[in-house]
């Protein structure tokens, strides 16, 4: 299980991996066109609040999205859960910083984050088709 931004050799893995990721969201939510990560990241919050609500403001969208990105960071012990507010809303606590330097090696290293993620999500519920 690879968690950390792909090396020379395990490229392919982590393209194809990351593909499947993208194929498997579009699938489950129908849609005609695949998630970027921005997408996959505001999935995850929804996951990880544990409620579903018609809609979400602006604010709720970006704090779904820092709930995927705590979530998928503390595979790397860099963020801890604390627990859920009143309203049921996660928190975690920050540990240690990202080395990860610049965009794009920030967003490889939550793109290999969120492959474990779903594939420990596909192992406690046999498929995303129940999420």
């Amino acid at each position: 299980m690879m968690n950390h931004p792909p090396t020379a050799m395990e490229t392919w893995e982590f393209e194809y991996e990351w593909l499947r990721v993208r194929h498997l969201v579009q699938k489950a939510f129908e849609k005609d066109s695949l998630p970027d990560l921005n997408a996959i990241l505001f999935l995850i919050g929804i996951q990880e609040l544990g409620h579903w609500k018609g809609s979400f403001s602006k604010e709720e969208k970006q704090d779904l999205m820092h709930i995927a990105v705590c979530r998928l960071l503390s595979y790397g012990g860099h963020y801890a859960f604390l627990g859920r507010d009143a309203d049921g809303w996660p928190h975690y606590e920050a540990k240690r910083p990202v080395e990860a330097q610049g965009l794009e090696a920030q967003e490889e290293l939550l793109k290999a984050y969120a492959i474990t993620y779903f594939k420990e999500l596909e192992q406690e519920n046999g498929g995303l088709e129940k999420l």
